[in-house]
């Protein structure tokens, strides 16, 4: 009897799920996909500083695992323009070379980054439906709405089964462009069958739905049909479709729009360029000839809807605006809600305003934004659609991670196959099974300060803090090269401490604690300067606590003579 030869299992692909940024946070979004030897990088973005990073710029991604395995690289697909998606890529172009592909407006947002750091890169322009081949990855662009135009979520075929990812989406029956969602595709797709989804989790603690951008627009309507005086409206440059309306409701009341602030100007001119603005003949005039026009047939788009400090809007209501003198009757709107963290920063804009006579409107007292970002029954329906065997929530702080795998499970998804990452973490999936893998990718924030990026760590933020609460003190003595005495000082300068006029006794003594340390270290021979800024350090620091309960930075300078 013949034996019957079995051939051997080929052993099942592995798929590992890296997310660099996103999770925990709101921003700085980058995931990468490894297979068969190959990377595929989604989106990288940039976040904003915390409160307590004094100083810093901006915050963005840990590119050490992508520098450490450039040669796997076979990409990046973007799925939207917003920063937190697109911020970082001038920083990872200047330590490495990849093709970047996005959709015309988000290249474009992208290629406005590149010029302002003077590089060049791969831009390669796609378009929702399409479906592209890097590597081992097949990738298809799918249609969806958000708070700006051309986003994509990607269907990622992998050698490992189908990943899913959303992007930013909302669902949006009525969006301006007429472009809604593609819920044929998405149902096919979960038909079809999806091993992993990767959805935004921003709003997974609000529950029903989000409203429609048409909501914003009738609103807009109402302003414009009833405002008898100049309008001046702030929101977010990248909102193209609000702009249209804006500039929309604006012809139809006979009024001409002045752009205000450089991203708004950079984004309209290229949403122009591009086609994804209508603008008539006329309608626009530049912002230093609006003297000319009188109030009630001129509406100004600015930025500074989040009352960043030097943006144009922060500078109307400062009076440091060059062509933009706010007048008493100016009816100014808030086309946004305040990012988390930026609450006091906006109130304060608001109050200027109103202190300057201007009649302000705002999200707490009128429907004048609306998120870009899914509700609970948004996810629901998504995840009805889609499917997945395995599933990951991105896009959200813990808080936001956890409800939205609460309401899968709530769906009847195992908890099992739910996984909340840590950025760094490594999710390993097959078509079979999934696990979180104990090896772990870096992934710290690296602070970008100025031109420098990477140079400012936890003790640099930890002396700013301290100088910020309690200021800084410095000791300056002449020391004598061949003997090591004293021969001048210590005198004692203060800065942010305490105001010297006022408080000389306290200063006269801290002089004579220094002078009293050097005494010391000069009988007990102490030669070696790093020990005697140490000792000088130590008993200064301690009476300055004693006298005032404060832990100012004292910094002991030394001079050769």
């Amino acid at each position: 009897m013949r034996r019957k030869i079995t051939k051997p299992r080929r052993s099942m692909p592995h798929l590992k799920v890296i997310p660099i940024g996103g999770l925990n946070e709101i921003g700085k979004n980058m995931t990468l996909l490894e297979c068969d030897g190959q990377i595929l990088i989604v989106d990288c973005g940039l976040s904003f500083p915390e409160d307590e990073m004094y100083g810093i710029d901006i915050v963005i991604p840990d590119f050490t695992y992508l520098i450490e395995n450039s040669e796997k690289i076979v990409g990046m697909v973007i799925t939207h323009g917003h920063e937190d998606h697109i911020g970082a890529i001038p920083y990872l172009l200047k330590k490495l070379k990849l093709p970047i592909y996005g959709t015309r407006l988000t290249l474009g947002l992208v290629e406005n980054k590149l010029k302002e750091h003077r590089i060049k890169g791969d831009l390669r322009t796609i378009e929702a439906g399409d479906k592209i081949k890097l590597g081992c990855f097949d990738i298809e662009t799918i249609r969806t709405t958000h708070s700006i135009a051309d986003a994509i979520c990607l269907a990622i075929d992998t050698p490992a089964g189908i990943v899913f990812h959303s992007g930013d989406f909302k669902i949006d029956y009525t969006p301006v462009d007429g472009e809604p969602i593609d819920f044929c595709r998405l149902a096919e797709l979960g038909k079809r069958g999806v091993t992993l989804m990767l959805c935004d989790s921003t709003n997974s603690l609000r529950p029903g739905f989000t409203a429609s951008e048409k909501v914003v627009g009738e609103t807009i309507e109402n302003i414009f049909r009833t405002a008898k005086t100049r309008i001046i409206i702030a929101t977010f440059s990248s909102n193209v479709h609000r702009v249209q309306k804006i500039i929309e409701n604006a012809v139809k009341v006979g009024r001409k729009v002045a752009i205000s602030g450089r991203s708004m100007e950079n984004v309209v001119a290229l949403a122009i360029e591009l086609g994804y603005l209508n603008i008539p003949e006329g309608t626009l005039v530049d912002l230093k000839m609006i003297r000319n026009i009188p109030d009630d047939k001129l509406v100004i788009i600015t930025t500074g809807s989040q009352g960043e400090p030097m943006s144009a809007l922060s500078r109307i209501a400062a009076g440091e605006h060059r062509s933009v003198k706010l007048k008493k009757g100016d009816m100014v709107v808030l086309s946004s809600t305040p990012v988390p963290g930026n609450e006091k920063t906006v109130s304060n804009v608001v109050n200027k305003l109103f202190e300057k006579g201007a009649e302000v409107i705002y999200s707490d007292i009128a429907d004048i934004h609306v998120s870009g970002h899914a509700c609970q029954e948004e996810l629901k329906l998504l995840h009805s659609l889609i499917k997945p065997k395995f599933f990951m929530p991105v896009h959200g702080e813990y808080r936001h991670l956890i409800r939205h795998a609460r309401l899968a499970e709530g769906l009847g998804m195992k908890k099992e196959n739910i996984f909340i990452l840590e950025n760094g973490d490594i999710l390993d999936v097959t078509k079979r099974s999934a696990h979180m893998l104990k090896e772990k990718a870096e992934a710290d924030a690296i602070l970008v300060d100025g031109l420098g990026v990477g140079d400012v760590g936890n003790i640099v933020l930890g002396d700013r803090k301290m100088l910020s609460e309690s200021g800084l003190i410095i000791v300056v003595a002449a020391i004598e090269k061949e003997s090591q005495t004293v021969v001048s000082g210590p005198d004692i300068i203060s800065r942010g401490f305490v105001y010297v006029r006022e408080n000389e006794p306290l200063m006269d003594e801290a002089r004579k604690v220094a002078e009293k340390a050097l005494e010391k270290c000069q009988n007990k021979k102490i030669k070696d300067w790093n020990n005697m800024k140490s000792q000088v350090r130590d008993s200064l620091g301690s009476y300055i606590y004693d006298r005032t309960k404060r832990t100012p930075i004292i910094l002991p300078i030394f001079l050769e003579v």
